[in-house]
């Protein structure tokens, strides 16, 4: 499958931290930069880790996968990014670790990344100035389409920093919740819009798409499935049949990873959101936000006509 563009994806790299010891490889941008390269591309992913055990396992797994290494940076000061998984009355609880390697991104050296093509990026990573100027300098140098995951976590976001982001973008996903809040169409004390509400979902889409001048908007529903907004008019994609539900974490990682795959090959916009509806769908029934058997990958492609 020729590759008609170039990706460069920016961001997060870490390890989901449980306490029985466990450690889960992860992080978004990671996550997605896994899966182009299974489906048989070579994005390169810009990030940091640290100069300790858990750095050399992220280089040590992308260098058995074939994914690009060149723009991974070492911190000589700060560790690996990790999450601390705790249980609180039995549910799983989060704590983002700060001040982590890939919070400080230093601009990659322009020869390590392509000024053209497609530029991916989340927002978690943007939470700390360095490498928010990192990703600004990288935009700087950058003529191609630009992609926008949103990604809100407490306490490592707000509205002023991630609207100009919007307002960068040329392709943006969300889920309901995310657009709201950033819509400013959210109650005061409920995150939760009326997801099942097409019609007043699709209104806010149609403002916010309009306001920031997208190319294209697609909001994430779950089992409702997905809108998406190109040109002024709106589809609705349902959710693509799945099995029993094992783990949705990374699901909504391997849609951003078949989105970027459909506009690297110029497949159809409508096209393209199935498949990444397919894609998900199949991830939320195995463990874990990442695949290592590229057998799966050429499935996929072979279902869909394009191997």
């Amino acid at each position: 499958m020729p590759t008609r563009c170039p990706i460069t994806v920016f961001g997060e790299v870490l390890f989901d931290c449980f306490p029985d010891g466990t450690e889960v490889l992860g992080g978004a941008p990671f996550n997605v930069a896994w899966h182009l390269r299974g489906f048989g591309l070579s994005p390169r992913l810009v990030s940091r880790v640290g100069g300790d055990a858990r750095g050399e396992r992220i280089r040590s797994a992308m260098g058995r996968w074939g994914l690009d290494a060149s723009a991974l940076q070492t911190d000589p000061i700060h560790a690996t990014g990790r999450v601390s998984v705790t249980l609180v009355d039995g549910e799983p609880c989060y704590a983002i670790v700060s001040g982590s390697a890939y919070d400080f991104i230093d601009p990659p050296e322009p020869s390590l990344v392509s000024g053209t093509g497609l530029l991916y990026h989340g927002t978690l990573a943007l939470r700390h100035p360095p490498s928010a100027a990192a990703l600004a300098s990288l935009k700087s140098l950058h003529q191609g389409p630009i992609v926008l995951d949103v990604n809100l976590r407490r306490p490592w976001w707000s509205i002023e920093t991630v609207l100009p982001l919007v307002d960068d973008a040329d392709h943006v996903k969300l889920n309901a919740a995310e657009l709201a809040l950033l819509s400013n169409d959210a109650p005061p004390e409920d995150d939760a819009p009326p997801e099942d509400d097409r019609d007043a979902l699709a209104a806010s889409m149609h403002r916010f798409a309009e306001r920031h001048r997208l190319e294209t908007l697609v909001v994430t529903r779950g089992a409702l499935g997905v809108l998406h907004w190109r040109g002024g008019a709106i589809v609705s994609v349902a959710a693509a049949a799945a099995g029993p539900v094992v783990d949705t974490v990374g699901a909504g990682d391997g849609f951003a990873a078949v989105l970027l795959l459909g506009l690297s090959q110029g497949w159809p916009w409508a096209e393209t959101v199935a498949r990444a509806g397919d894609f998900a769908a199949a991830l939320v029934s195995q463990r874990g936000a990442t695949i290592d058997d590229p057998s799966v990958y050429t499935q996929f492609l072979a279902s869909w006509g394009v191997g």
